[in-house]
């Protein structure tokens, strides 16, 4: 049996929405935009830094600082897969070459702001040293299979006899963007992490502002002819 309302199958439900993400995913790759960011930990310190992702004269998609990082962090260290995070996991873009990976159970129906939605939930099947993945649930319109909402963290964590590598738990919100597609407008956080030295509470905030789509620009060039 499918819930009430379902399209189709229960089990088609995940592969229509990986594959409006594959669309999505698509679309902003052609987009320029502004993404904040603002990590605080407890007792005060602070890392903030502002990017512009934007488009080369070659039509390559790139990152731009706006201005050299702030950091004042004395507990917390910022690694290489935290920043892997902030570009792949928070704004979580699920695709169907990605679904294998996931155990998708269907949790049921929920309006978000206005709007009806599934409601999934993604568990890794298996968890790989140095590949990011997703774990929590995400919310999708039922109306276009668009995400429009996640709530989950990045896993695995890393822990060993030396060192740990802990991730907070986050909420990504999307907005419509140029009327067909939802593309992620705030990532926010504040959790606890139980490292061994104790625990240390972790603010995240990303904000992504002005989508601009890119449009490439022609110029022909006529040339005076030779003598």
């Amino acid at each position: 049996a499918a819930p009430a309302g379902a399209p189709g199958p229960r089990r088609a439900l995940p592969r229509r929405v990986a594959e409006r993400q594959l669309a999505a995913g698509e679309a902003r790759a052609r987009y320029m935009y502004r993404q904040q960011l603002v990590i605080e930990e407890g007792g005060g310190g602070q890392y903030r830094e502002t990017r512009e992702v934007i488009f080369s004269p070659t039509g390559e998609r790139t990152e731009k600082l706006v201005r050299p990082p702030t950091n004042t962090l004395k507990r917390l260290r910022l690694t290489p897969e935290d920043f892997d995070d902030i570009r792949q996991i928070q704004p979580m873009l699920l695709t169907p070459d990605l679904l294998p990976r996931y155990l998708v159970r269907f949790k049921g129906e929920e309006d978000v702001d206005g709007r009806d939605c599934w409601v999934l939930e993604l568990t890794p099947r298996q968890l790989f040293q140095g590949f990011r993945m997703f774990d929590g649930l995400i919310w999708a319109d039922k109306a276009s299979y668009s995400i429009v909402r996640t709530h989950g963290r990045a896993v695995p964590e890393l822990r060993t006899r030396r060192d740990e590598n802990l991730f907070p738990r986050f909420t990504t919100l999307r907005e419509p963007i140029g009327g067909e597609h939802w593309f992620p407008s705030l990532t926010a956080a504040d959790d606890v992490l139980d490292f061994r030295t104790g625990p240390l509470r972790m603010k995240l905030t990303i904000r992504y502002t002005d989508y601009r789509r890119f449009e490439a620009e022609s110029k022909i060039t006529f040339e005076p002819p030779q003598p």
